[in-house]
């Protein structure tokens, strides 16, 4: 059997259909061509099936150059080897074989397709899944919402001090994978600052947030439960630090050489006079200060137990105010902040004071006071609660019953019943114990004045 040519394929279509045959493998197919007489030229695999049918199988579509989609002869007269190949190696129902192959291929490729767009499908939840997880960040600003909008200062504090000692560590972290480690190292890195108090109360409100958490059922276990407050930073210490009257009259020397603003020193006695918490005086307004009457009233909103608390001023805490008034003028804070637009923070005197008693070994903070150990006394550091401290045990020691004192510090009754059934105000009482100590004071301070002016070295030449 001739072989097929290029000019029998390009010649011109007859009234029926041409048909040009050349074997592929003896005895196992050949291949067929076919010219129409509508001039489509077409190949086919001719071979006799497993049923002794003869099957002629399309295999493509002749272009002398093979265009896409169309085969040469030489390409076409290989594919008819290859089937004819198949054929010999026993596989007679070619038709059969190679559209179960085919089915098969597709079959793979859409099994491949679904695996795919699986994966996808997978991936896509796990990161929606992921993006619906609640952060430490997310449960942060919940519980500011929820809880700490109901604090004084709103929570500003609160959230001050996360924003920088506990979110950096924990913000980013999923809520259902914080572990007990997360939270050792906030507190750890406290420590090594050498805050313990700090870190005490940062856990403290850790733990209140997570278990605010728990109560939502957005997580399942507190990650602060298995952590005992105790063991971070030791066990806490009651501070009794109380200045004895040498020390309140070495004050007296130090502070106008410390470097203390004005209105500082004068905060220094008006917490030791009156025994006041030093918040309380940084927050106070002049509409509630009355100088003439010697009153100061501390509202709801200022005081630490939430009741108001009226102030007798005695003549030293009256003159320590009017220092302060000539300072803020028309401001109507007592303290107010640099822009006129509310009260200094509440730490301001306390950072001012600790600033000025930092021991030789420890240097200056830069930025701060260059007098490190200007305020320095004999007993060791002091802080302005513990004039608070001072100024009551002043009273006591001067003849006034504690209970008087106790009222004078704006102390809860502790004792259910007494605050139920003793409704005394003892105003009278609170009145003559600030007048007082502020005679004692300034007998003190007097002391050290005409110490001062006895020891000053005298002057020589003319005045």
């Amino acid at each position: 059997m001739a072989k097929i040519t290029d000019r029998q394929m390009t010649g011109k279509p007859g009234a029926s259909d041409k048909w040009l045959s050349e074997v592929a493998i003896w005895g196992h197919g050949s291949l067929v061509a076919r010219i129409t007489p509508s001039g489509e030229r077409l190949f086919y695999f001719r071979y006799t099936n497993s049923r002794s049918e003869r099957v002629t199988f399309p295999i493509g579509t002749y272009s002398r150059d093979g265009n896409e989609g169309t085969m040469t002869l030489a390409e076409a007269g290989q594919r008819a080897k290859e089937l004819a190949g198949l054929h010999k190696s026993g596989i007679k129902d070619v038709k059969e074989h190679l559209e179960a192959e085919e089915a098969a291929r597709i079959a793979a490729r859409d099994a491949e397709l679904a695996r795919i767009a699986a994966e996808k499908a997978a991936i896509e939840a796990a990161h929606a899944r992921l993006a619906a997880r609640k952060t430490v960040n997310d449960l942060f600003d919940h519980w500011a919402k929820v809880d700490l909008i109901n604090l004084k200062d709103g929570g500003d504090e609160v959230r001050r001090m996360f924003k920088k000692d506990v979110l950096p560590f924990l913000g980013d972290l999923p809520l259902d994978e914080v572990k007990k480690g997360h939270i050792t190292e906030v507190t750890d890195a406290l420590l090594a600052r050498g805050v313990n108090r700090m870190a005490k109360m940062i856990f403290s409100l850790m733990r209140q947030m997570f278990r605010f958490a728990v109560d939502r059922d957005l997580i399942e276990h507190d990650p602060t439960a298995s952590i005992r407050k105790a063991k971070i930073g030791g066990k806490d210490t009651e501070r009794d630090r109380v200045l004895s009257e040498d020390e309140i009259r070495t004050l007296a020397k130090l502070a106008p050489e410390a470097g203390l603003l004005p209105s500082t020193e004068a905060a220094i006695w008006i917490a030791l006079s009156t025994c006041c918490r030093i918040g309380e005086l940084m927050n106070a307004r002049w509409e509630n200060v009355d100088l003439k009457a010697g009153t100061w009233l501390i509202p709801s909103e200022d005081s630490k137990n939430g009741k108001a608390h009226t102030v007798t001023l005695s003549a030293f805490a009256i003159d320590q105010f009017e220092r302060v008034k000539t300072i803020s003028r028309q401001s109507e804070w007592c303290y107010p902040n640099t822009k006129d637009t509310g009260p200094v923070c509440s730490k301001t005197v306390t950072k001012q004071l600790g600033d000025r008693q930092r021991k030789p070994d420890q240097g200056t903070m830069s930025n701060r006071s260059a007098k490190a150990q200007a305020l320095l006394l004999k007993g060791g550091k002091w802080t302005p609660h513990d004039l608070r401290r001072t100024g009551a045990t002043i009273m006591t020691a001067l003849g006034v019953l504690p209970e008087v004192a106790e009222r004078c510090l704006n102390h809860t009754e502790e004792n259910k019943i007494k605050r139920t059934y003793q409704r005394h105000s003892y105003n009278k009482e609170m009145a003559d114990a600030w007048r007082k100590l502020g005679d004692h004071l300034r007998h003190l301070l007097r002391i050290e004045k005409s110490i001062r002016v006895k020891n000053a070295p005298k002057r020589s030449g003319f005045l």
